[in-house]
């Protein structure tokens, strides 16, 4: 007979003007890896609030079953203290304190007023050496990459004594070898008993590591698929996320016109804004068409966003040099402003800390970059501004009950949709694309995926960074690889596969190794 952890029974839970959850039930075994999967908006992460007290008893209804008995969690320490720990996709960790001050941090080892340093650090490093993290617990957050980081949160969490752990796109920002050495950890927690749940919009990773996959869609519970009776893949998980089967991942592209280049960059160098004698970009050169879509890909680190960033105004880095040419005239990007008036845009990887203001409304954010559009002598003219943040909703098909809503109350892929609107509002002649559908489910992917093609018809040049290689080449003309902050090779679409990218890294390593 099989033994029950966790029952969330009827679960209702409305905010105001929207159902999120509409009587939900999920049950997930002891000792098991069980999935939840549905576009953005089915209710994944709110469902698992209203587990961990983040949405208190008594603004829900329904009940909640651990261990046997119904819980009713007021607050995120009550749910803890069960032994319930989620991990949130936006990683909750104070850079300028140590890995072990993080890990401890609310929870601290010693006494109120005298915090036992020396036990805190010698527990942190047994908990980092559980998780496969091979840097001291003293090591500052903000001086170890993300993959890192969130092998320290999953730390942070077995120093709660976790006994059901949460995790919320775990491997959204992480490159190919990192999201599969977590998979391979929560597969090494599942051997010693541990029961975790895990949201993902990655359905190869969710049928490799997952027992069983609960599929929510517009706030209900749709079905639950057992590995053991069911045949999981990647198609039967979508017709159940969208309610259709989805025969093409990518729109395909009708006899692009690819016309003369558009943008060249030649002997780019950037060194880092902090360490000013490490070189992140060394010596690049790179240029793009009109019409077509070049991919930039690489491993994590390799410098493509650094590269990006730089090219963009020099958002980023120092002792920036090497020559732009736009339409083939030489210009000089010293700041944004400068990008934006030779028709430059760049769509950050990053949109809830750098690409929107979560806090305004939708009507605010699309006209952000280009106010002088809707505005006379400096007044906006909110007549204006209202009719542009309408156009670009009904061409983007962003999905919201009016433009007044606040981005932050939007799903992933409708916020990654104002940020491009945002963008296409400058009327930019290249866009740089950089993770542009990082985090958001595959129905939303598929509508950014036309929206780029839509532009690309339109004489655009569309740069896509992305750390997804079937992203890369499902929708690229051309691809470049980076890797070591170098161009580590060029691949024409026609002939690109994910083994002659990698090797072309794996070459370029050795290059530099050697």
């Amino acid at each position: 007979m099989s033994n029950i952890l966790l029952e969330m029974k009827h679960i209702t839970k409305t905010f105001p003007g929207v159902k999120a959850l509409n009587d939900v039930n999920l049950q997930v075994e002891e000792g098991e890896i069980h999935a939840l999967v549905g576009e953005n908006g089915a209710g994944k992460s709110t469902l698992m609030n209203v587990l961990s007290g983040i949405y208190p008893y008594g603004t829900y209804e329904g009940d909640i079953i651990y261990g046997g008995e119904i819980c009713k969690f007021h607050h995120i320490n009550d749910s803890e203290k069960k032994g319930i720990v989620i991990i949130h996709q936006e990683l909750a960790m104070v850079p300028y304190m140590t890995i072990a001050e993080n890990m401890y941090l609310g929870n601290e080892k010693g006494k109120t007023y005298a915090i036992n340093w020396n036990e805190t650090y010698k527990e942190a490093d047994e908990y980092l050496r559980t998780v496969g993290l091979e840097e001291p617990s003293q090591t500052l957050i903000k001086d170890i990459s993300v993959g890192k980081q969130q092998l320290a949160e999953i730390a942070k969490a077995l120093a709660k004594h976790a006994r059901l752990l949460i995790l919320d796109e775990p491997t959204a920002s992480l490159n190919e070898d990192d999201s599969k050495a977590l998979l391979q950890l929560l597969l090494k927690f599942k051997a010693e008993g541990m029961t975790s749940i895990i949201i993902s919009h990655k359905l190869n990773e969710i049928a490799y590591v997952a027992d069983k996959i609960t599929v929510i869609r517009d706030g209900q519970t749709i079905e639950t698929l057992d590995k053991k009776q069911d045949a999981i893949t990647e198609d039967r998980i979508i017709k159940g996320m969208v309610g259709r089967e989805l025969v093409d991942r990518f729109p395909k592209r009708t006899h692009p016109k690819i016309g003369e280049k558009a943008m060249e960059v030649e002997h780019w160098n950037v060194y880092h804004p902090l360490y000013q004698d490490r070189k992140v970009v060394d010596d690049v050169s790179f240029y793009v068409k009109k019409g077509e879509v070049l991919g930039i890909c690489g491993l994590m680190g390799s410098g493509r966003t650094e590269l990006a960033m730089s090219i963009f105004g020099r958002s980023y880095g120092t002792h920036i040099s090497g020559t732009i040419r736009i339409h083939g005239k030489e210009v000089t990007l010293r700041n944004v402003r400068d990008a934006i008036h030779h028709k430059l845009a760049y769509v950050t990887e990053d949109r809830k800390g750098n690409g929107l203001i979560l806090g305004n409304p939708i009507r605010i954010n699309t006209t952000l970059a280009n106010l002088s559009a809707v505005s006379k002598r400096t007044v906006i003219d909110k007549e204006k501004e209202l009719a542009v943040a309408e156009d670009y909703k009904g061409k983007l098909k962003t999905k919201c009950p009016t433009i007044e809503q606040n981005v932050g109350n939007l799903s992933g892929g409708n916020q990654q949709k104002v940020l491009l609107s945002k963008w296409m509002f400058t009327q930019p002649d290249v866009l740089i694309l950089d993770e542009p559908t990082r985090g958001i489910d595959v129905g939303a992917k598929y509508e950014i995926y036309c929206i780029i093609n839509r532009l690309a018809a339109e004489g655009k040049s569309i740069i896509v960074i992305s750390s997804e290689l079937p992203e890369v080449l499902g929708m690229s003309d051309r691809i470049y690889i980076m890797n070591e902050g170098r161009i580590a090779g060029e691949l024409q679409a026609e002939e690109a596969t994910q083994e002659k990218i990698m090797a072309n890294i794996l070459k370029s390593q050795n290059r530099h190794t050697g």
